[in-house]
């Protein structure tokens, strides 16, 4: 019977043919056509096929010398402050992150607790981002919640401005929006760590922070890195969250391309976007270096 049920199998390549099909029609042909029209060339009527590489120029114009002021050009400055919130997003939600689901895996006994406080967790993304959003206005505006707390007790004098339209309340957003990203993985890995391994680190005279830092962390490795790739890959991309909480004031890569192609400058955005793609794909790259996720999975 098992002879007949191994002839009558399909064949590997087979049975991964339709995911490859997905794949290569929703994003390898995607990324090929924005590759192609990053060569193109345009004007205020039309896209004019061809290839020439004067959007990527034109993109790094002026950044070989430093502007009048001292500064960097703008595309650098962009590309900087975008990496500044993928950083203090990344790193915050890592603490966060590693936190809650060190508290589920080996502080929640009951498998039924592990899954309430789960569905907690999850509450916030049965609504949308936008709404998560404006939902922090009126907390944090001139006249919201926390300022008219602060003032009416007479912390301060007159209301925080930093607290709204900031890079305090896009990276609170960013953490708001993208925790539960970290979250998961974390948590996966963790509840696949052996508790046997706990109680042998624990008998040989291991305090509770060497275990923590021996044992848990190497063998989180895994989930550390895929809710790092998920939330460094969606924060680099996003401009909704940055328009919405930065009051339109700040700058970012995805910010950049959204506006190019507002004003149907598509080669002048794909170049964008390949060259946002490619930074991506470099700190994938550093990341994977770190951990094989083929082999720890």
């Amino acid at each position: 019977m098992n002879k007949s049920t191994a002839n009558t199998s399909l064949p590997a390549w087979w049975q991964a043919a339709p995911f490859t099909l997905v794949f290569v029609l929703f994003f390898l042909i995607p990324l090929a056509l924005i590759l192609m029209v990053s060569f193109w060339n345009f004007n205020e009527y039309e896209l004019l096929p061809g290839f020439t590489f004067k959007n990527y120029f034109s993109i790094f114009e002026g950044c070989t010398e430093l502007t009048d002021n001292g500064d960097i050009c703008v595309t650098l400055k962009t590309y900087f402050s975008t990496l500044k919130f993928c950083l203090l997003v990344w790193l915050i939600t890592l603490l966060i992150g590693f936190s809650v689901a060190y508290f589920l895996a080996f502080h929640v006994r009951s498998q039924g607790m592990q899954t309430a406080l789960f569905l907690v967790c999850t509450v916030p993304f049965w609504t949308s981002n936008v709404i998560r959003m404006i939902s922090w206005v009126p907390l944090l505006g001139r006249n919201g919640l926390i300022n008219q707390t602060l003032t009416g007790a007479g912390i301060v004098d007159q209301p925080v401005e930093w607290l709204l339209f900031s890079d305090f309340s896009v990276v609170l957003a960013f953490v708001h929006l993208y925790t539960m990203f970290m979250i998961v993985p974390i948590f996966n890995s963790m509840m696949r760590i052996d508790r046997s391994l706990l109680e042998a680190a624990s008998d040989a005279g291991a305090s509770v922070w060497q275990t923590l830092w021996n044992v848990i962390v190497p063998l989180s490795r895994t989930g550390i890195l895929i809710g790092s790739i998920f939330v460094i890959t969606i924060v680099m991309g996003d401009f909704v969250t940055i328009g919405v909480m930065g009051g339109q004031q700040i700058a970012s890569i995805g910010k950049i391309i959204q506006v190019q192609t507002s004003y149907l400058q598509f080669p002048l955005a794909a170049a964008n976007a390949v060259i946002l793609l490619a930074v991506v794909l470099m700190i994938i790259w550093g990341l994977t270096r770190l951990v094989d996720i083929r082999k720890e999975l």
